[in-house]
């Protein structure tokens, strides 16, 4: 995975901060506003922001290289930021603007941008029933989104609508009249992402900011959403080492029947340690190769190669992302349940959260249920069938209104 010791040394002393504070967080359930404010001011938000409009213009493999450290530091914070990183892929893909260099610049100073898609109604994600609508010659936007992670951190939010039998998006301030944000997100894990009810009612939205929901056809970005969750998880396997080994190196007690009387010169809890770095190592290796996959995908070559070569980087890339998903989420769920085997009851605290990093993994791993990507993986390998055909279906359903869902 390319990231070089300049970025690392760069955001450090950041994450270092952030690590600090995170199970103090747990345990009050404060949301990170402070950790989201020092990656605004670090420019770590607009990463993905080429160079001439503020940014970084880190490559994926950089880009994804960094997420799992931040997801090392604290899986909350890494996650919170998937839509507005997600946003940003967007804008990359459109041909130039104004309207894209002047959100590009919006972000390099600092803009943040929720994800409000997700709907409780309906059968799945094809499902909508928020819309949008002219009135007066006005757009208004009316409807309510569940799982709107990060938005209670934004200052805008990116939502999917009906606009009559077209799906489209938009964006719209979070402090625009009429749109309320809940901090009702009950998981018991990554409790602190925000990840709640936004509620718009009659949120008058910005013309400019509607576009087709398939504009520009296929694309990186169902890869680049499932590739975060990736990162998030490899990072709690990372975080489970860091703290298996915080744990461990000053304790004194053991068991009656150890094989050493300091707990560090135990090879049975060495061996615990020694497979939880290889599950470490595994995570960050596995989000780098298929880091790798999306920048070939992504690259500018591939945008202008003919159709059914895109469509092939385009599935190699999601392919590779499902199959480092499988595995990623399994191991950051084993490393997370071998941690207690280095330590007796008071590894079960409460003040050392340690359950967190299972319940995190629980939650990220729940997301998109890897039964699905088994069976997608199995029809890539067998048929043939990459993702982009997925999507293209997805593009093709019309929005779900109440009388067709009742």
């Amino acid at each position: 995975m390319a990231e070089s010791s300049a970025d690392a040394a760069r955001f450090a002393e950041v994450f270092a901060a952030i690590a600090a504070g995170a199970v103090q967080r747990e345990l009050d359930r404060e949301l990170a506003h402070d950790a989201v404010g020092a990656l605004k001011r670090s420019g770590f938000t607009a990463l993905r922001v080429p160079v001439e409009h503020g940014g970084s213009g880190c490559s994926l493999p950089e880009f994804f290289a960094l997420l799992v450290d931040l997801a090392t530091a604290d899986s909350n914070v890494a996650h919170l930021l998937r839509g507005h990183f997600a946003f940003v892929e967007i804008l990359l893909l459109k041909p130039e603007s104004e309207y894209r260099s002047g959100w590009l610049r919006a972000i390099a100073n600092g803009a943040i941008v929720g994800n409000a898609a997700s709907e409780t109604t309906g059968n799945s994600l094809a499902d909508i029933q928020t819309t949008l609508q002219a009135t007066d010659d006005r757009l208004l936007l009316n409807g309510t989104k569940y799982y709107s992670t990060g938005t209670l951190y934004s200052s805008h939010v990116y939502v999917a609508a009906a606009r009559g039998t077209e799906r489209v998006t938009c964006v719209v301030p979070t402090d625009a009249p009429g749109v309320t944000m809940l901090d009702d997100w009950d998981g018991f894990g990554q409790r602190l992402t925000a990840s709640g009810t936004t509620v718009f009612e009659n949120v008058e939205v910005d013309p400019l900011t509607v576009a087709n929901y398939s504009a520009g056809g296929a694309s990186h970005l169902g890869a680049f959403f499932q590739l975060v969750l990736v990162s998030v998880a490899a990072g709690i396997s990372a975080a489970v080492l860091a703290d298996a080994v915080a744990f461990v190196q000053p304790r004194k007690r053991t068991y009656i029947s150890a094989n050493a009387a300091a707990p560090r010169d135990d090879p049975q809890v060495r061996a615990v340690i020694g497979e939880l770095s290889a599950l470490a190592f595994t995570g960050r290796a596995l989000v780098g190769a298929a880091a790798d996959a999306l920048a070939r995908a992504t690259e500018p070559r591939a945008s202008g190669a003919a159709p059914a070569d895109r469509t092939a980087l385009l599935d190699a890339a999601e392919i590779a992302t499902y199959q480092a998903q499988v595995r990623v989420l399994d191991d950051a769920l084993r490393a997370a349940t071998l941690l207690f085997e280095v330590g007796g009851a008071s590894a079960t605290a409460r003040p050392a959260a340690l359950d967190r990093h299972w319940r995190n993994a629980r939650t990220v791993a729940s997301h998109n249920p890897a039964i699905y990507k088994y069976a997608q993986l199995g029809d890539w390998e067998l048929n043939g069938v990459g993702p982009t055909a997925m999507w293209e279906r997805l593009w093709a359903v019309g929005p779900t209104t109440p009388a067709a869902s009742a």
